[in-house]
């Protein structure tokens, strides 16, 4: 568990206006039923948005983009059949390479557009994937810096 988890808790996140916010920290996070609801240890989903809730709880700004993009896109059941492969000693991109899907099928406009209506002009990314910062900056977004997350490491993932 990181330090401070145990003061992340569902919070009003928005607590600052970010309307020409510049360099906001700010977490897109994609929803993962399976850590965030089953309490699954297989990935760090979970602990990653607390540990960015958190984040963005000590610096007073912030917000989170939560985004429907289950299992770096591929879905809920293709993340089970995935699952069923990690089992047999494959990593979480070869899975879903064996079940026919590309690394990350997960895209970012949807952020990039939310982040443009709340008036946020860049942001410090709160991410580990250097993919997102791509892809936002893909749909011409300001990522102006990148803090890593670390959370969540255990035995079973």
């Amino acid at each position: 568990m990181y330090p401070g988890a145990e003061s992340a808790a569902w919070f009003d996140l928005l607590s600052a206006e970010p309307d020409g916010a510049e360099d906001l920290p700010v977490r897109v996070h994609d929803e993962c039923f399976t850590s965030e609801v089953l309490g699954s240890l297989k990935c760090d989903c979970k602990d990653q948005l607390g540990f960015a809730m958190d984040h963005i709880k000590r610096r007073g700004r912030g917000v989170v983009i939560y985004l429907r993009q289950e299992g770096r896109g591929i879905g809920l059941a293709n993340k089970i059949a995935a699952y069923a492969l990690q089992e047999a000693g494959h990593d979480t991109v070869d899975a879903n390479r064996q079940l026919g899907f590309g690394d990350d099928l997960r895209c970012y406009d949807v952020a990039a557009d939310m982040l443009r209506a709340l008036g946020i002009e860049s942001v410090d990314l709160l991410t580990n994937n250097p993919l997102k910062v791509n892809g936002l900056r893909q749909e011409g977004f300001d990522v102006v810096d990148r803090t890593p997350i670390v959370a969540g490491v255990n035995t079973v993932n």
